[in-house]
């Protein structure tokens, strides 16, 4: 069988409920979902004059999905300020966005099961399109308040610098 990773000792895949997202250098505090990446490049369809029993397909347009970040509702305004940026409401005309910095790169890390950083995704020039605030309330639910934010965004690519982690292994008390 074929090895794909310098690292023999691994065999499984990451899962996905360790990570963090960073902006502006820092990590964004309490995020507990974050949407797909993903990215569709349309398909050209064409034929030649002389050949009027098939076509011929080429990659055309590419566009990436607005990606999703969820979070428990808290008094951090993290959300709130960046959503602000593109429509302050009641700001007054010419001020109700903020052309200069509605836009940021952000990064997500995806860790291994130790903690360690495994993967890291650079997403490029994000800007938030919808931002919930408070959801639904309901008295009578048992649940997290979740805020989100919906990002557009105009393309990612894996960080290459982020090397695959040497993986600990179990060294017994004392031993």
């Amino acid at each position: 069988m074929a090895q794909f990773s310098v690292n023999a000792q691994r065999f499984d895949p990451y899962k996905n409920f360790k990570f963090r997202v960073r902006w502006d250098g820092r990590y964004v505090a309490g995020v507990s979902k974050v949407g797909a990446l993903n990215r569709t490049t349309e398909v050209v369809t064409h034929r030649d004059g002389g050949d009027p029993s098939s076509s011929r397909k080429s990659p055309g347009r590419t566009e990436y999905q607005a990606i999703t970040l969820e979070r428990g509702v808290t008094h951090d305004t993290d959300f709130e300020t960046w959503a602000n940026k593109v429509w302050t409401h009641g700001s007054g005309l010419g001020s109700e966005v903020s052309l200069r910095d509605f836009r940021k790169d952000i990064v997500i890390e995806v860790y291994n099961e130790a903690g360690q950083l495994a993967l890291a995704y650079k997403v490029f020039r994000c800007w938030v399109s919808e931002y919930q605030a408070l959801p639904e309330l309901d008295a009578n639910a048992n649940a997290v308040a979740i805020q989100h934010l919906k990002l557009e965004n105009e393309g990612w690519e894996r960080d290459l610098d982020v090397p695959e982690p040497t993986e600990p292994g179990f060294t017994p008390p004392g031993g």
